[in-house]
């Protein structure tokens, strides 16, 4: 009885450490799901479904068709949001905060997202002021991310 006990026990472990491992190596969600090519494409947030995904930069993209996921792998910096899918306005303060996909901007063929729409717009009143803040402010604020 005492050897069924740890024979569970010892399986049971390795199927929480199997979880914990292939948690731990799954990509985050980009954007919290959006598809960033629809921002250039359809002008417009536009969830991302899970049958049109891609891993590029340590992240999980989804898209909203098979259209934008082709176009996202044939140029990702092109698409992909400034400052690592962080809050513009919070990196031009040099400090990174979440976003809301709702809440974005393409300035100059680039995409900016911010924390609410609140924020982008106090963000929008000094827009190039804070895209030259946040510039400058990101390869620190990226090294502290990893």
């Amino acid at each position: 009885m005492l050897k069924r006990i740890f024979v569970f026990t010892f399986l049971a472990a390795a199927l929480c450490l199997q979880v914990v491992a292939l948690a731990a190596s799954t990509p985050k969600l980009a954007v919290k799901g959006y598809d960033v090519v629809a921002y250039f494409t359809a002008n417009k947030p536009t969830p991302g479904k899970k049958d049109f995904v891609h891993v590029w930069n340590e992240r999980t993209w989804r898209f909203a068709s098979q259209e934008n996921l082709e176009l996202f792998k044939r140029a990702p910096e092109k698409y992909a949001p400034q400052y690592g899918a962080n809050c513009a306005w919070a990196v031009a303060h040099n400090y990174t905060a979440p976003i809301d996909p709702e809440a974005w901007e393409i300035v100059n063929g680039k995409l900016y997202l911010n924390y609410n729409k609140d924020v982008r717009a106090e963000w929008r009143k000094k827009r190039e002021e804070y895209i030259a803040s946040g510039d400058k402010n990101w390869p620190t604020l990226k090294a502290k991310e990893k």
